[in-house]
């Protein structure tokens, strides 16, 4: 049986996921992208994982670099989401930002970042999986912030809720709001 390609993003786009972009620095160079394709892989040796279109210009200079950051999105970074979405030729130029213990560039508003040194990069069809060791990391503007989310097509943002959960957890509850949508980012990862 053959899935559609269409059918198959939309399905899941079901799963909600945090926002990042993910940059590196080669040759002077700077590159960053908004990738949603991104995980923690292991504690001991602490490593995550991020899958990057084959066609993007930073995969290759990933490759090239064998270093990357990634900068988790607080809810307030739609705008610097769409900033690295699209394809422009100085993408930090307006987005202020340091230079990490990597010389990758860390953007002064993210919610968390890590720096990661590449230890593994394996084919994944039309995407790459990047397994980077994480040599720095900073939460500095963590403590009050909430993530941006990604959920069908839309960005959305977690918000207190004064009902319990449907299958009656109790605590404090989120549920998502959504912002207006957008168009969907190809196969987790903006073309750059």
């Amino acid at each position: 049986m053959s899935i559609d390609a269409g059918e198959f993003r939309r399905t899941l786009g079901h799963f909600a996921t945090g926002v990042t972009v993910v940059t590196t620095q080669y040759q002077n160079e700077l590159h960053g992208t908004t990738v949603s394709s991104f995980s923690s892989l292991s504690l001991d040796p602490p490593l995550v994982l991020v899958c990057l279109d084959l066609k993007t210009s930073i995969h290759d200079l990933i490759v090239a670099s064998q270093i990357f950051g990634v900068n988790i999105l607080a809810e307030h970074g739609e705008t610097t989401s769409r900033h690295f979405a699209r394809h422009a030729p100085d993408k930090f130029s307006t987005v202020p930002y340091d230079l990490g213990q990597l010389a990758v560039p860390l953007l002064r508003d993210a919610l968390a970042t890590l720096e990661c040194r590449v230890v593994a990069h394996y084919a994944g069809g039309d995407h790459s999986i990047f397994i980077g060791e994480v040599v720095a990391i900073n939460t500095a503007h963590a403590s009050q912030a909430r993530p941006l989310l990604f959920f069908r097509s839309k960005y959305s943002q977690l918000h207190s809720s004064p009902h319990p959960l449907a299958n009656g957890a109790t605590g404090t509850p989120t549920r998502v709001n959504h912002a207006p949508e957008v168009p969907a980012l190809f196969n987790a990862t903006a073309l750059d």
